[in-house]
Formats: structure tokens, C-alpha cells, sequence
């Protein structure tokens, strides 16, 4: 009861006729008062209001948060905040509340200013929207107190929070052009002068901003006292207008001439190029028509040209250009079709052809030439792989020698089947080269070829070799191993030395050659195999199957095809070429510049037996390198002593005499007749042309008989 005289009094006297919604609450929320503006504004009458608490007011307010506010308000004394009112029909809106604590005859009570912000707040929110579309931020500056206003959309651009970064004395210096700026605020300031300029603006990352500074001072009775102003980031804005300038100064300095025309004919616009070339002035450029270029285009070409370019978009053409003093030059036109703000555009680079012409001439007379070379240079080298390989194509085997070619013929025989092939003949003759060619031009040759030497490898291992093995087999066998057999499947295996092969192991080969199958050590799956075979020995196998050195059985599956490689001494034709190959070979590794054998070099080479065959001569050549300076390989100490080969020479004839006096004899038995089913070439088991080679070559003629 005591607090009715001073609420009736201050209803009556002073809160009813203020602009404010206001409003009495005590500790437990309750509301003991509220002034009509605040009834009006909620819809609730006097009587209405007296049963409501803050809970039905702030529908957001909790018990929990009332306390705390309570606490905040009573130790503060006056506490500003915004918040959302119910009126009673439940709309809800924006206020802006001023607490303010007090104590009435022992009551504490909170007195509520509230202040409805739902209008302001929308335009604020409006203008808020409206500057970061238009990417725009507005400060003010006022002269008398030296506050500044800066909208959030300002602080965006510049990437910082504390507006004091926009004060005149700091904001200059986040552009590159801190002095013109400061000019700039200085005349604002003191003078009253608007600007209206775009800076560069540099971030903490470094990327640069274009920002378009404006100014306006405020003048009140001829004092300046407050400055206000926007900052527009134009970025984009810029960095297309220096495109554009970027662009034009591309297209003026291209050495093509570019016009721009529209429908009429006339031109719009044209490149440096245009004038400079064609030596009109720019000012008779500007009033130019496509008709003053050519005087044979007429508007009836011009009309039916433009439409053909609107429906294609692109057109070429090949024409001859006039210039102001009336030459011309040949050119090529490309024509494009442009549309700007909805007019049609023919956008024409012209590009002078006349050097490429000539160079295209040149060009042509130049393949001309070289074609005719080509194809001469075609069938020249159609001649020599003839003469050269004959019908053998072993890119990796140096051969002249006709006799050596009578072994590659049998390589180019065997090599399309599938038949197991044996190869025998001295240490070092090229056994494997044989092989791998017998594996090349076989239809396995995209398989791999796999070569084993059966002398490099302990006895114990070669089964495991061979065959594999499975983890656990024997001592030392910690993984599974896959065998040479398994690695060739569909392929080739090169079974070098196999007179090596121990006794106990060739059972299992036989067992592969017969049925095409074996088993790994330790495995209980026998595993298929579709494998050739190409066997190599320098051994005699014969002799060891006699011996009980070697199992017959095996020796008989494996000579299915022989092939037997000769020694050098046999091939002596070969021992130029094969000892130049080695030169350049090694030469080039050893980095000199060999290029040549010496007449006298070769001379010695041929008059050495090479009891190692080519394995010595390339031995022999490697060492020479090494030894020996120059361009051209002269003999040296490197050359093998001949010791010996003068005695043998006493006592035996040389292998070609040897050959010489049997053709003679055999010719002698079929009356020098050389083709034919009873001529000697038959008898010899050589090809007519081959005999007839050896003849020429070991001078023999049908006179020898005579003198004979």
C-alpha cells in the first residue's frame, strides 16, 4: 500500500505523458506497472497487465536468464540491451531495453525503458543489404569532436574491424598512393574540395583492391564541420578497363591489319597496322568505307558477303590488297562475325602472305627434291638389303660371308615352327645370337626369351632354376621361387651349355620336351608349360652319350633341328665388318674418336686364326681402344702374335684351299655344270646363286680344269 501515492503520483505527473513504452517489474519477474504507451503498444488494458510477468512479455526470457539479469541490473544499476516483445495477439517485434535499478521503501525494482527499433532496424538492415550489393561503405567524419562513423560494410573493404583504421591520419596509408591521398583529405578538410579518385589498396595478403574514394565536405555558415564520404571496392570494374587497355594495345601493335565494319560498309574501327601499312592518314581512315578500299567491291558483294558471314560467323578468303598509292599484296581474310549492343559486325585480319607465298614455293621445290632423293635413296636401299641380307632379316648379326649365310638360312628355316632347336659350335661364335634370332622371327617373339647357362650354376641349384621351388623345399628355401620354365610359358627358353646339364637332372628336361610338363621341387601340382626349347653346346654330345656323359634320349629330342655355328676362321669375310662395329661401339663408350681400321690392321686381323672366335675379336678390339690414339685404328701391341700359323701353313692347306679343290672336284664329276638337279650346286646342297658367289670368290673358273 505504501507504494500507491508515488506510483498514482508519477503516473499522473510524469510517466504517463512521456514517449516511453516503460514498464515496473520486481525480483520475481511480475509486472507492478506499465504506462499507457507500453498497454497501447502490447494491446493489454491496466487491469490486464497487473496479472502478466517478463515471461509473457519476452517470450525468450527463462527463469534462469531473468536471475541473471536481475543480478547484472542490481549490480551495474542501469543496463542497455536489445530484445523481442509479444503483444498480446502474438506478433512479435524488435526492442531496444534501458534497465535501470532503484529501491522504493525497501522494494527493489527494475524500471524498463523500452524503445521499439522494429522500423529502424529495417532500413538499417536495408541500407546494410544495399551497401554490400553495391559493394559500398559510407564513414562520416565529424570536425568538432573528431568522431567517426564507419559503416560495417566499409570495415569489410578495408579487412579490419576497428574503425579507428579509417581515421584520415591512418587510412592514407593503406594505399600506395598515401601522399596524393593525403593531399586529397587535407584541401577536403581545410578548403571545402569534393575528390572523386580510385586508389590502389593494399591487403595483408597482398592482392591489391582498386577503391574509388568520395568526398563531400559539409558546410554549415561558411564552417566546414563534418566530412562525409564512400569507399567502392571497383575491382572488377578496373581490372576490366586495364584488360580492355591491355587488349587494345595487343591489337594496335599486331602486325595484322584489323578493321572493324558494320553492315553499311563503313568502319568503326581499326588497328595502327591499318594506316602504317596501307599509308592512309588516321583522318582519312575515319570517314572510310569498305568501297574506298577496293573499288571492285560493290554493296550488292557487300550486302550478300555480310549476310553469308551473319548465318557462318566465320569467313575465309584469299584476296589481293590495294594500298593508297594503288600496289597491292596478297593476303589472307578472315572475317568474324561481332554483335555489339545488337548491331551486326564484320571484324576482318588481314595478314600479308607474299613472304609466306615465296616460302611456301621454296618449300614445295624443296620436297620436290627430296622426294625424288627419297625414293631414289628407297631403292638404292632396297639393293643393298638384297645384297646384304639377302632373305634374312637378323638386325642383330653382322654377316658377308656366304658360307655364314648358309647358317643363317637354316635359322630363317626352323625359326616359324615350333621345333626344338640345337646349336652347337666353339666358345664365342654368337650361339645366343642365334637363338634370340630364331626366337625374333618366330610367332613367339612378343613372349619373353629366357636364357639359362647351365655351366654358370652350381649343380644343387639348377633343378630350383629350372623348375622352382615351393617354401620349405630345402634348407635355405624361405619363399616360393617361379622357374625359368614358368617365366618362358608361350615364349622361348635358352638352354645354354646344356652339355653341363647334370646327369641326374635330365630326365626331368626330357619329361618337358615330351609331354610339356614338370614339377617343382617340394610341389605336389604338376604344372603345364608351353615352352621351345633352343639348346647350345660347344661340347661334342655324341661323344658323350657314348661316354654315359649325356642321356641319349635327351641328345635325340634335342638335335631335332642342328644348327652348326662356324668359327671365324671360317667366316673371314666377316672379321672387317664385325671388327668395325666393335671400334665404333667401344670407341663411343670410351669416348674417342676412333673411325677406322687401318689397311695393314685388317690385313693382320684376316691372317689371325681367333682360335675365341668373335668373342676374342671384340676382346681384342676393346683393348685396342683402350691402348691405342688417333681417328684410325693402326696395328699395335694389341695385335695377337701369328706364332704357329706359319708352320700349320707348311703342313696343312688353309680351310678356303680346302674348299677351293673340292668345288673344283665336284664340278670336275658333273662336267662344270652348276644348276640343275645333277649339277654341283645340288651335289653341294647350296643354292645356285651362293655357288656361283664361292666360285668368284676363290677364283674358280672353268679354265682351272685345263691347268689342272
Amino acid at each position: 500500500m505504501d507504494l500507491e501515492i508515488p506510483f498514482q503520483l508519477f503516473r499522473e505527473q510524469f510517466f504517463e505523458h512521456m514517449p516511453y513504452k516503460i514498464m515496473w517489474m520486481d525480483e520475481s519477474g511480475k509486472i507492478i506497472y506499465a504506462n499507457g504507451q507500453f498497454l497501447k503498444r502490447l494491446g493489454y488494458s491496466p487491469k490486464e497487465v497487473k496479472k502478466l510477468t517478463i515471461f509473457d512479455i519476452n517470450p525468450s526470457a527463462t527463469e534462469e536468464s531473468w536471475a541473471t539479469h536481475w543480478e547484472k541490473v542490481s549490480n551495474e544499476k542501469v543496463y542497455s540491451f536489445k530484445s523481442v516483445h509479444q503483444t498480446k495477439k502474438g506478433k512479435f517485434y524488435d526492442v531496444e531495453v534501458s534497465s535501470h535499478f532503484f529501491s522504493n521503501n525497501g522494494k527493489n525494482i527494475i524500471a524498463a525503458i523500452v524503445n521499439d527499433i522494429s522500423e529502424s532496424s529495417f532500413y538499417k538492415n536495408l541500407l546494410n543489404h544495399a551497401e554490400r550489393m553495391a559493394n559500398v561503405g559510407g564513414w562520416k567524419l565529424n570536425l568538432q569532436d573528431g568522431s567517426l562513423v564507419v559503416t560495417e560494410q566499409a570495415l569489410e573493404i578495408f579487412e579490419t574491424d576497428t574503425k579507428d583504421d579509417l581515421l584520415p591520419g591512418k587510412v592514407i596509408h593503406l594505399f600506395q598512393e598515401s601522399e596524393e591521398l593525403k593531399t586529397l583529405l587535407s584541401k577536403a578538410i581545410r578548403n571545402g574540395a569534393s575528390y572523386d579518385v580510385v586508389l590502389t589498396f593494399k591487403g595483408d595478403d597482398e592482392h591489391s583492391k582498386y577503391i574509388r574514394c568520395v568526398t563531400e565536405p559539409i558546410v554549415q555558415k561558411d564552417k566546414i564541420v563534418k566530412i562525409i564520404g564512400t569507399y567502392q571496392d571497383v575491382t572488377a570494374q578496373k581490372e576490366h578497363e586495364l584488360g580492355l587497355k591491355l587488349y587494345k594495345e595487343i591489337i594496335d601493335n599486331a602486325p595484322d591489319l584489323i578493321y572493324i565494319w558494320d553492315i553499311h560498309g563503313k568502319l568503326i574501327h581499326y588497328n595502327e597496322a591499318v594506316s602504317k601499312n596501307l599509308g592512309f592518314t588516321k583522318s582519312e581512315l575515319n570517314d572510310f568505307h569498305i568501297y574506298d578500299l577496293d573499288e571492285n567491291i560493290t554493296p550488292e558483294w557487300w550486302r550478300e558477303h555480310f549476310m553469308e558471314l551473319i548465318e557462318k560467323k566465320v569467313l575465309h578468303l584469299d584476296w589481293l590488297i590495294t594500298r593508297k598509292d594503288h600496289t597491292k599484296f596478297p593476303a589472307n581474310i578472315i572475317a568474324n562475325h561481332l554483335t555489339y549492343q545488337g548491331e551486326n559486325l564484320n571484324c576482318a585480319i588481314i595478314r600479308d602472305v607474299t613472304q609466306k607465298n615465296k616460302r611456301d614455293k621454296a618449300l614445295f621445290e624443296a620436297l620436290e627434291e627430296i622426294k625424288s632423293l627419297k625414293d631414289q635413296l628407297e631403292i638404292e636401299n632396297e639393293y643393298l638389303k638384297e645384297e646384304i641380307k639377302q632373305e634374312f632379316n637378323f638386325e642383330n648379326i653382322i654377316c658377308r660371308s656366304e658360307d655364314y649365310k648358309v647358317v643363317l638360312e637354316k635359322v630363317n628355316q626352323v625359326a616359324p615352327t615350333d621345333t626344338t632347336v640345337l646349336i652347337t659350335g666353339e666358345s664365342g661364335t654368337g650361339k645366343e645370337l642365334l637363338a634370340r634370332a630364331v626366337h625374333d622371327n618366330s610367332q613367339r617373339k612378343e613372349k619373353p626369351l629366357i636364357k639359362v647357362n647351365a655351366a654358370t650354376l652350381p649343380s644343387e641349384l639348377i633343378e630350383s632354376e629350372l623348375f622352382g621351388h615351393k617354401k620349405g623345399a630345402f634348407t635355405g628355401a624361405t619363399e616360393d621361387k617361379v622357374g625359368k620354365f614358368s617365366l618362358a610359358d608361350g615364349g622361348t627358353i635358352f638352354l645354354d651349355e646344356i652339355g653341363e646339364l647334370p646327369l641326374d637332372l635330365q630326365p626331368k628336361l626330357l619329361r618337358v620336351l615330351q609331354e610339356g610338363e614338370f614339377d617343382r621341387l617340394g610341389g605336389t601340382k604338376t604344372i603345364k608349360a608351353d615352352v621351345r626349347i633352343v639348346a647350345a653346346t660347344n661340347r661334342d654330345l655324341e661323344k658323350m652319350v657314348k661316354e654315359g656323359k649325356f642321356r641319349e634320349d635327351l641328345y635325340y629330342r634335342l638335335n631335332v633341328f642342328p644348327i652348326h655355328n662356324i668359327t671365324l676362321r671360317e667366316r673371314k669375310d666377316d672379321i672387317p665388318l664385325l671388327a668395325q662395329y666393335f671400334l665404333e661401339k667401344y670407341a663411343a663408350k670410351a669416348g674417342k674418336p676412333f673411325k677406322r681400321l687401318g689397311k695393314k690392321t685388317i690385313a693382320l686381323l684376316m691372317n689371325y686364326n681367333f682360335p675365341g672366335n668373335i668373342r676374342e675379336l671384340e676382346n681384342l678390339i676393346e683393348r685396342a681402344v683402350i691402348l691405342e690414339n688417333g681417328t684410325t685404328l693402326n696395328p699395335g701391341k694389341w695385335i695377337p702374335s701369328t706364332n704357329g700359323v706359319s708352320e700349320l701353313k707348311e703342313d696343312f692347306k688353309s680351310f678356303e684351299a680346302m674348299q677351293r679343290d673340292y668345288i673344283i672336284k665336284v664340278l670336275d664329276k658333273t662336267n662344270w655344270r652348276v644348276s640343275g638337279p645333277n649339277g654341283a650346286a645340288a651335289i653341294l646342297e647350296m643354292k645356285d646363286k651362293t655357288l656361283f658367289a664361292k666360285m668368284k670368290r676363290l677364283g674358280i673358273e672353268k679354265e682351272v680344269r685345263l691347268k689342272r
